[in-house]
């Protein structure tokens, strides 16, 4: 929900990262955020379970190409300064509120 997309936001400016991009929904699909610092942009998938491994299991190989197209998508319109490195995240948020980011959580299957 928007409390955890919340709390993952601030982690990842407490990290230096610049929020880019809330909720960006594309034809092909949404990416919950899209972050990035001098070197990286990563897009995030934030998933919210009551156990990290419930949140982890949420995302499958279909949600992962919905995350692919999109980020795709937001790549041809990106009017930035290319980063040296681009990722996928996955930011896992238990029902406690604590968090686990997940860099570069899955490649292209």
């Amino acid at each position: 929900g928007v409390a955890a997309d919340n709390s993952i936001e601030r982690a990842y400016q407490a990290n230096g990262f610049e929020i880019l991009e809330r909720r960006w929904r594309g034809t092909g699909g949404e990416i919950d955020l899209v972050v990035r610092n001098v070197s990286c942009l990563a897009f995030v998938e934030v998933k919210k379970a009551r156990s990290f491994a419930q949140a982890a299991a949420r995302i499958n190989i279909r949600q992962q190409r919905r995350i692919y197209a999109a980020a795709e998508e937001y790549v041809g319109s990106f009017l930035g300064d290319w980063p040296d490195e681009m990722r996928f995240d996955v930011a896992l948020v238990d029902d406690q509120g604590r968090y686990d980011i997940v860099e570069n959580a899955f490649g292209l299957n």
